[in-house]
């Protein structure tokens, strides 16, 4: 259960810095694990895979010194996505942090 729970909050993550601007595998490991996030590149491929195919992010091929590096931006899906889940977020923790 715990780890659901934890992967629920790195999706929102995730549709966090999309929204910032475009993200890639690497900058978001290196960033979850800036939050104490261990994650492993078998775990976070398949989150993002997973969130492109279901319409929360969008990808795109670029090359970085002669290497393919593909980049995902958000969806207008997920950015109504990430607004809702904020409110939910703010919701429950003034619930379990009073």
């Amino acid at each position: 259960m715990i780890r659901e729970f934890f992967l629920g909050f790195i999706r929102i993550h995730i549709l966090f810095h999309a929204e910032e601007g475009e993200i890639y595998g690497l900058y978001i490991k290196e960033e979850l694990e800036r939050h104490g996030y261990k994650l492993s590149y078998g775990t976070l491929y398949p989150t993002l895979h997973s969130l492109e195919k279901d319409g929360y992010l969008k990808s795109y091929r670029k090359k970085i010194k002669g290497r393919s590096r593909k980049y995902y931006t958000i969806t207008d899906k997920g950015r109504k996505a990430l607004k809702e889940a904020r409110k939910q977020v703010e919701e429950l923790m003034k619930e379990v942090l009073r």
